[in-house]
């Protein structure tokens, strides 16, 4: 009978010791395995990470030589710019900084009036039968 069980489960007796209610075998070097595992799975992140920093390090290389070819200035050099000259600017003012005015909101321009900007969008032939009457 145990060699029709063996040929019908193709060796898989030792399993079906387990799913009988049988005893697992314990392997005694399991702790150490996952130990070592588990130390191998940490190298392999520590050097991903390695490798991710040197490729960022090498992009910001390059994003460094096209700013210094083109005069470009990093996003954060703008903002300390700009927050030093609001202080600079405020240094002997007792009220707040002025928010500055963007351009073309400035009143030195000329305003248009609504006829005008509309009469920009409309088409050439219908300009001519206003222009007619």
């Amino acid at each position: 009978m145990n060699f029709v069980m063996k040929q019908a489960l193709g060796g898989a007796t030792k399993d079906m010791g387990k799913m009988l209610g049988g005893e697992e075998e314990k392997d005694p070097d399991a702790a150490k395995k996952e130990e070592e595992r588990q130390e191998a799975l940490r190298q392999q992140e520590e050097e991903r990470k390695a490798k991710y920093a040197r490729m960022e390090a090498e992009r910001e290389n390059i994003r460094q030589g096209i700013r210094d070819k083109y005069g470009i200035k990093k996003k954060e050099e703008k903002e300390a710019e700009a927050a030093a000259a609001m202080e600079q600017a405020s240094e002997g003012s007792l009220t707040r900084p002025k928010k500055a005015v963007p351009t073309g909101c400035g009143e030195d321009e000329e305003e248009e009036s609504i006829v005008d900007t509309v009469m920009k969008f409309i088409p050439a032939p219908l300009m001519d039968m206003f222009n007619k009457k």
